[in-house]
């Protein structure tokens, strides 16, 4: 199955996750001061340049970190067809990413209990209601 891993695209309209921060009133005076003096075009473009400096510094740790941990770096997606296939062959995944996994909308709760022994995403899952909460047991 790693042959289907992809490698991360450029960052699309609707590619991101939504976090949530609580920031100190004058660490966020600095980071408007900063925005307000032209170095930063808005608050967000502050943060996510501060993320992937912080990411880049510990590049190394984290491409060990990768390795050790047997993790699928980038975009995985499960369609029913896939999963249908798994069990059809008698197997189950372990699936293991670092980015963004999926689970396909027609992929049923029963389909995904009897195909994945495990799964643990480093980044965000995208998948129904029903099947997480299938799969809520299997998650690390």
């Amino acid at each position: 199955m790693a042959e289907n891993v992809q490698t991360l695209r450029p960052r699309l309209a609707g590619d991101t996750e939504k976090i949530t921060i609580n920031l100190g009133y004058v660490d966020l005076g600095h980071i408007d001061l900063l925005v307000q003096d032209g170095f930063y075009s808005n608050r967000t473009d502050f943060i996510r340049t501060a993320i992937r400096n912080q990411i880049e510094r510990h590049a190394d740790a984290t491409k060990q970190a990768v390795i050790r941990k047997r993790l699928d770096l980038g975009l995985r997606q499960y369609s029913r067809a896939d999963l249908e296939a798994v069990r059809a062959a008698g197997e189950r995944l372990d699936i293991r990413i670092l980015g963004l996994a999926t689970i396909a909308a027609d992929v049923t709760p029963e389909l995904a209990r009897a195909t994945i022994a495990s799964i643990a995403v480093l980044g965000a899952l995208q998948a129904s209601v029903a099947v997480k909460a299938a799969l809520a047991d299997r998650m690390a």
